[in-house]
Parts: structure tokens; sequence; C-alpha cells
């Protein structure tokens, strides 16, 4: 009789851990293990990776002295890998034309990893209680990400003091490289160019908050028109996709706000998207979507609160519920 009770509670046990495996929070934290070797094996199909851990890169620029602060600052913990980001690699990653020195390389990044779907979110943190990221916002940063072949990572961005913020996504594109992504040089150059191509109208709009998430989700939209386009078969002129742009502007309400000079070069930024790799590729309709929806109406510069969710309060805490669990049924066929 003792045994069949604890049978009995053993199967009613497994009932109950079949029934929470569907509960959302348990299987997103083994989703996301999932989704990032799923990516790193299809990249050079999809032209689209994630990571497979967390990064923290220090500009050059900056005093390990320092690196203390900037961890709080960044939320990073002994989990991370850390790298450093050197006037060489902006030459590598940015492939701009132009060189900068180490001392100039200021701004640091932290990377995680994040669950399916979630696309690219940026935070742009102060330090001590300073906005020393000047220029570059949130919304670009992750817009480009995404572009240069990057998804499903949370990005957060400061320095020590004050600079533009250009060469922070050298630390990004540094950290998939260590990760064992080879990110093609078309898509990251291209992706630049929007960066560049982006920063006159978002100047001009510094007083609006709104501005950077709408225009950047304009872009993205078009990119993503312009990809599904070229998949079909079709290739846009310059001219075809200013059209486009425009129509895209006008959805988010921001047409007056953008000269017809800003839309033309946006227009060629995205004619040299149009011409890489990414443009073909099959997944990024769906992964720019999910980033459209990330910067659309976000403002200011927290896009998302969330660490990895492997390494989130809530993913720990459905780890350590679900190890109970497990337990709990072991302990019913454990001999007293």
């Amino acid at each position: 009789m003792k045994l069949r009770s604890k049978l009995a509670a053993g199967a009613l046990a497994l009932t109950v851990l079949t029934a929470a495996v569907a509960v959302p929070t348990i299987p997103a934290v083994h989703a996301a293990v999932v989704a990032d070797t799923t990516a790193s094996s299809t990249s050079s199909s999809s032209e689209t990776n994630t990571l497979s851990k967390s990064y923290v890169v220090y500009g050059a620029g900056v005093s390990s002295s320092l690196y203390s602060d900037l961890n709080d600052v960044m939320d990073v913990d002994s989990s991370y890998t850390k790298l450093t980001a050197t006037g060489s690699d902006y030459a590598t990653y940015i492939n701009d034309g132009s060189s900068t020195t180490d001392s100039a390389m200021v701004s640091s990044v932290a990377i995680t990893p994040a669950a399916s779907g979630s696309g690219v979110k940026v935070n742009i943190k102060k330090y001590n209680g300073n906005s020393n990221i000047t220029k570059v916002t949130a919304q670009q940063y992750a817009m480009v990400a995404q572009m240069a072949g990057i998804t499903d990572i949370t990005i957060t961005v400061t320095a020590n003091r004050a600079v533009t913020g250009e060469s922070a996504l050298t630390g990004v594109y540094k950290a998939f490289a260590a990760d064992g992504h080879q990110l093609n040089s078309q898509n990251t150059t291209a992706a630049n160019s929007v960066l560049e191509a982006t920063q006159d109208a978002i100047d001009d709009n510094s007083s609006d908050s709104s501005y950077a998430g709408k225009l950047m989700a304009a872009v993205g939209n078009t990119s993503k028109e312009v990809a599904q386009k070229k998949q079909a078969g079709t290739s846009l002129t310059v001219v075809q996709i200013e059209v486009i742009l425009k129509q895209q502007l006008a959805k988010q309400g921001i047409s007056s706000k953008t000269t017809a000079s800003q839309r033309t070069e946006i227009a060629q930024a995205l004619l040299k998207f149009e011409n890489s790799p990414i443009a073909s590729s099959s997944t990024y309709v769906s992964n720019v979507s999910n980033t459209i929806n990330n910067v659309k109406n976000s403002t200011g510069n927290l896009m998302s609160k969330a660490k990895s969710i492997i390494n989130s309060d809530s993913g720990k805490q459905a780890v350590s519920w679900f190890q109970r669990l497990i337990n709990w049924v072991k302990s019913l066929f454990t001999t007293n």
C-alpha cells in the first residue's frame, strides 16, 4: 500500500510537472538556450547571429581602475567575458575609412543574449549621474545592430566621460567575433552608413524624445520592404527607396520633421543595405520586425530593464522552482 501510494503521488507529480512545462516562464529559460544554438549553427545561411554568452567590452581609452564602476553601471558580474575595444578594432569593424586612437575609444558596452524573438534592445546608462553618450541614441544602436546581422540581445552602453558614442558598436561587433561569428563586412558597413545617415535628422529633432524611435522604426520598415522586394527578385533604385521611406515617415507622423536632403541621405544608405547580403536573408524580415517593435514606441535611452533571461532574477527563480519540483518528485521514491 505504501509503494502504491508513492506511485500514485509520483504519477500526480509528473502530471503537475508536465503541466508546468506549459507555463511560459519556465520554457522561456530553455528556449533562450535553444534559440542561441540554432541561430549560431545557421548563421551562414541566415546572415543573422546571436550570442552564446554575455560579454563586456571596455574602451581602450578607459583606465582599468574604472572597470568596477563601469560594471556597476552596466550591471556586469563575473560571468561576463571581458574584452577591450581598440583603435585597430574600430578600423576593422566600423570600416568607414577613418581611423582613431586607443585613447579615443571611451564607450564601453555590455551585451547579453535574450530570448528568441526579442530582437535588439539597447539601454544607454548614465555614469555618475551624467549622460555621457551625447550623440547616438539607443534606437539608432538597436536598428543598426540588427541591420549588421545581430539579433536577440540586450546592449547596455555607457562612458565615464562625454563622448559622441559612434565607436560603441565596435565593442558589439568585437564581442560577436569573439563568440565565433564572422559578421559580414558588407553588412556592417551598410549598417554603419545608416547610423551616419540618420544622425543629422536626429540632431535636428533632439528636443523631441520620441523622434529617434519613430525615425528608426521608419528606417526599419523601409529596410524590411526593400528586403522583401529583393527576395522576390526586384531591386530598387535610390529614388524608389526614398518613396518608400517617405511613406514610412508619414506613418510615423514625422514627415514634416525630416527634410528632403535628410531623406535622400538615408535612402542612399538603405541602397547600400539593399546591396548587402543580409537583404537577401530569409530571416531578416522577421528579425527586423522584432526590433522595429522595440524602437517605435520607445523614448529616451532605456529600452529594456531586463538582462539576459538566463541571468535575470525571474529566470533564476524559474530554474530554482523547476529544480525544487524535480527534487520533490525524487524524494517520493527515496527509501527512508
